[in-house]
């Protein structure tokens, strides 16, 4: 008999990166192995179309509402299953009361993080969220956690805190739809690349004043990514809608890919996704040097290079753009690195370790 799981959410199937690059996408390796998956979001599609725009109070009340009413209904079958697995977090407020209830009438939990939400830095949904979600939950469901699934080495040492189980996976990428097709030449403007989301564009605007310095010396072209409205004045660029359907061509046409991020604690629980997701189509990448996830991602003029002052954001980012060779080298390392380590591949048989320990 197939032994059955539930996946308790926070966004729809499909939808966020957390889950897609995480574990959504073994779903097919997990029922080959005898699960069976079934999943429950706390938001819905209706309000995930809102959820992020400003504006809509009333819906985004109501999608709070509803996605409570299904939390309360899930509570009537989580006997049913033999792990229920819990990303992120089960319900978005106050105090991790559902969580308790969720631990008393589940046979194994496993919690999967791949941020540090307990910080007071990031919001589960909004500004309104923030003031009003329970900073506890996801301390509380690392002690009810039968297995700890985090993304960073600084995130799964503070989990072990809390629970015995602890498993540090990183974020993986799909290397069959995501591969390299670039040519390497400087036959065009070098295009450097960054993707991500509302949330964090912050991070690609602490670059501004690196790319403006730049265009003024080199031919190049930004190339943005993303589910937001952007702007640089005097740097030309292009800005594209994230899909799942066109994704792999547009990280397809950078030459570059950079990934900053301010120097903060809650960058500690980064995995290093967007510099995975360069290196996975044979891009360079340049990136901060914070926390010791990016060092796990990131060889030093191996793979790709590590920085952390504008001079060597410039520095690097110039040598790559006139050293097409080197984009090549680099980029082919990085390619391969991903394979190795960070390909759904590589990580099938992490994931369903966990699982079977459980039953």
């Amino acid at each position: 008999m197939n032994k059955k799981v539930l996946f308790l959410s926070p966004y729809p199937l499909g939808k966020a990166a957390s889950q897609r690059l995480k574990y959504e996408q073994y779903f097919a390796h997990f029922e080959a192995n005898g699960f069976e998956l079934e999943t429950s979001s706390f938001v819905d599609n209706h309000f995930w179309e809102i959820i992020y725009k400003p504006g809509f109070l009333l819906r985004k009340i109501t999608g709070t509402a509803r996605g409570y009413v299904r939390r309360f209904l899930d509570l009537f079958r989580l006997h049913r299953y033999d792990i229920i697995y819990i990303h992120l977090w089960a319900t978005p407020l106050g105090p991790p009361i559902f969580e308790w209830m969720i631990r008393k009438l589940s046979k194994k939990i496993v919690y999967d993080i791949d941020d540090m939400i307990y910080k007071s830095e990031g919001s589960a949904m909004n500004n309104l969220v923030h003031m009003l979600k329970g900073k506890n939950k996801s301390i509380a469901l690392m002690k009810y956690a039968d297995h700890v699934i985090t993304c960073t080495p600084d995130l799964n040492d503070f989990a072990k805190q809390y629970c015995a189980n602890c498993t540090d996976i990183s974020s993986t990428l799909d290397t069959e739809r995501l591969f390299p097709i670039n040519k390497y030449t400087n036959d065009k403007p070098v295009v450097i690349g960054w993707t991500g989301t509302h949330s964090t564009v912050p991070y690609l605007h602490l670059l501004d004043t690196v790319f403006q310095k730049l265009a003024k010396e080199r031919t190049i072209k930004l190339r943005v990514i993303g589910n937001f409205q952007f702007q640089l004045n005097n740097v030309e660029f292009e800005y594209f809608d994230w899909n799942k359907e066109d994704e792999a061509a547009q990280l397809q046409g950078m030459d570059i890919g950079v990934y900053p991020l301010p120097t903060d604690a809650w960058v500690m629980g980064k995995s290093g996704l967007k510099a995975l997701t360069y290196m996975t189509v044979g891009l360079p990448v340049v990136a901060t040097n914070v926390g010791a996830a990016i060092n796990r991602v990131i060889t030093e003029n191996e793979n790709g290079f590590l920085v952390k002052t504008e001079d060597e954001w410039l520095e690097k980012l110039k040598y790559l753009i006139d050293n097409p060779i080197e984009r090549e080298r680099i980029g082919k390392n990085a390619r391969k690195n991903v394979l190795q380590n960070f390909s759904i591949e590589a990580n099938k048989p992490v994931y369903l370790s966990i699982l079977k320990s459980l039953v």
